[in-house]
C-alpha cells in the first residue's frame, strides 16, 4: 500500500509535459470533526494518488484544508472522493483564476493540530459558529457602507500585493498574530459597526469569524469563497473589483492577477513591481519582492551575499548552510535588511503612480552574465532542451551558459534554435525555446547569457 512519494518533482514535472493534459489549480477547506486523522489521512492519499492529484493538504480534528492540482478528465472522480464523507458533500472547489501544470508537484497530506493554527486554547471556542457569508456583489455594497470595518486576515507579504480598497492590512506574519491585534483595536465597536473579513479562499477569515462572534462582536460578515471566488464572481457578473493588484496564491505561481494596479515596489530598487521571488540561495529562500531587471542583474538572489554564495561550488554551499536553519526560520519571511524599500504595513491605497527613487542595483556588482531563464524539459533521445525566456533577449551565435547543482556549469554556442514551435534567430521574453544541448539538464536549470 504506497502512502509516499515514489517520484521526485523534477521527474513527476516531465511526465506531466509528457502526458500534454491539461490540470486545473484548485483550493477548499471543511470545518468538521474529524475522529481518526491519521486514517482519514491515508485514505485520501490513496484515493488522490490513483487519480494523479498533487498538492498540499494539512488535515486535523478540526477539518481539512487543501490546495491541489488535478487533471481536468479527472475532476468529477476527485469529486466523487470527496462526496464519501457527509462534511464534504456539495463542498465548494474554489478554481484557480489562473491554471498551471506546475503549481504543485507532489501530493503531500500532512496531519496537524489545526489546519489554521490560532494559537487558541478555549474549549468553549465552536469553529463552527461562523459569520454571515457574503458574495461579491453584496461584499461590495457592505464595503459601500461607512457602518463597515473591513479586516484583511492575510499576512503583510500576501496583502503588500493586493487588497481591498480602505481595508485594515496587519504588519504580521501569521493568521494567530493577527486575532489578537484587531480584537484590541476593534474592542469599541463590537454593537456599532460591521465587523467585514477576507483571505485567500475562506478558510482563515472563517475561523476568524467564528472567533469574533465568541468575542462578542453582533455583526460579523466574511467574503464566501474569499478573494478566489471572488475573482471568478466579478468576472462572471461584470461587476467592479473592489480588490486591487495580484492576489499572492501559495503555489509555484506565487500569485494570480486581479486587476491592473500594482501597489508594491521592487524591494531592491523600488520601481513599481508585485511579482514575489524566493531567494535562489538555498541556504536563505527568502521571500521578497523582485522586478525583471533585479532579478536578471542578482539572479533571483536577495543579496549580493546570497549572489556570492550561489556561485561557490555546491559543495561549499552545503557546508555553509549545514546545521542552520534556513528560510522562514532564519528570517522574517519577506523582511531583511538587505531590502532597501520594503515597507510593510505602509500600503497605499492606489497604484504607485511614482516611487522612491529607483536604486540601480546592477552598480553593485561587476555582472559578467545575465539570467534569461530556466529548463522546462529535456527530451533524451533528441538530446533537446526547453527553456522559458524570462528575461532579456537571445539570439543565435550567443555565447550561454547552462548552470544547476546537478549539471554544473555547462558553455555552449548558441547555434540555432526553434521559438515557438518555429525556427528563429531571435526569442524574447515569454517565448519558449528549444535546442541541441549535448548533455543531460534538470528541470529549473538556469540558463544564461555571456555578455563580457
Amino acid at each position: 500500500m504506497q502512502l509516499y512519494n515514489t517520484l521526485s518533482a523534477e521527474e513527476r514535472a516531465i511526465m506531466i509535459d509528457d502526458a500534454g493534459k491539461q490540470r486545473l489549480t484548485l483550493s477548499f477547506y471543511a470545518y468538521a470533526k474529524i475522529q481518526d486523522p491519521k486514517k482519514f489521512r491515508d485514505d485520501l492519499f490513496l484515493a488522490w494518488n490513483a487519480l494523479d492529484a498533487l498538492g498540499r493538504i494539512y488535515v486535523a480534528t478540526e477539518g481539512i484544508n487543501a490546495q491541489m492540482s488535478i487533471p481536468e478528465e479527472n475532476l468529477e472522480a476527485f469529486r466523487a472522493t470527496l462526496e464519501v464523507y457527509d462534511f464534504m458533500k456539495g463542498i465548494r472547489l474554489n478554481e484557480a483564476v489562473e491554471h498551471d501544470d506546475h503549481s504543485f508537484l507532489k501530493l503531500t497530506i500532512k496531519v496537524r493540530d489545526k489546519i489554521v493554527a490560532d494559537g487558541l486554547n478555549d474549549e468553549t471556542f465552536d469553529v463552527t459558529d461562523i459569520g454571515v457569508h457574503l458574495k461579491a456583489k453584496e461584499f461590495n455594497d457592505i464595503l459601500d457602507d461607512p457602518n463597515t470595518i473591513v479586516v484583511d486576515f492575510r499576512n503583510h507579504y500576501e496583502s503588500e500585493v493586493g487588497h481591498f480598497k480602505n481595508a485594515i492590512t496587519p504588519d504580521v506574519e501569521t493568521f494567530r498574530e493577527s486575532l489578537p491585534i484587531i480584537n484590541e483595536q476593534l474592542q469599541n465597536h463590537k454593537e456599532d459597526k460591521n465587523l467585514v473579513m477576507y483571505c485567500t479562499g475562506g478558510i482563515r477569515c472563517e475561523k476568524a469569524s467564528a472567533y469574533f462572534k465568541h468575542q462578542g462582536f453582533k455583526n460579523v460578515f466574511q467574503l464566501e469563497g474569499g478573494i478566489i471566488n471572488y475573482a471568478k464572481q466579478i468576472e462572471a457578473e461584470g461587476i467592479e473589483s473592489k480588490f486591487i493588484g495580484k492576489n499572492f496564491v501559495f503555489d509555484n505561481r506565487l500569485g494570480e492577477r486581479i486587476t491592473d494596479d500594482i501597489i508594491s515596489q521592487c524591494h531592491q530598487c523600488g520601481k513599481p513591481c508585485d511579482n514575489h521571488t524566493n531567494c535562489e540561495n538555498d541556504g536563505c529562500h527568502l521571500l521578497f519582492i523582485q522586478c525583471d531587471e533585479c532579478k536578471a542583474a542578482m539572479e533571483n538572489c536577495c543579496s549580493t551575499e546570497c549572489l556570492d554564495i550561489i556561485h561557490m561550488p555546491l559543495v561549499d554551499q552545503v557546508r555553509l548552510r549545514t546545521g542552520k536553519q534556513v528560510g522562514n526560520k532564519v528570517f522574517r519571511k519577506g523582511k531583511s535588511d538587505s531590502l532597501k524599500f520594503k515597507h510593510s504595513g505602509e500600503l497605499p491605497n492606489t497604484s504607485l503612480a511614482t516611487a522612491e527613487k529607483p536604486l540601480d542595483i546592477r552598480q553593485k556588482i561587476k555582472v559578467k552574465k545575465v539570467l534569461l531563464g530556466k529548463a522546462e524539459h529535456y527530451y533524451v533521445k533528441a538530446q533537446v532542451g526547453l527553456f522559458t525566456i524570462e528575461n532579456h533577449e537571445l539570439n543565435t551565435g550567443d555565447k550561454i551558459l547552462i548552470s544547476g547543482p546537478t549539471t554544473g556549469n555547462q558553455e555552449l554556442i548558441l547555434e540555432k534554435m526553434i521559438v515557438n514551435e518555429a525556427q528563429a534567430t531571435t526569442a524574447k521574453i515569454g517565448d519558449r525555446v528549444t535546442f541541441e544541448v549535448p548533455f543531460r539538464i534538470r528541470l529549473s536549470d538556469k540558463l544564461y547569457k555571456i555578455v563580457n
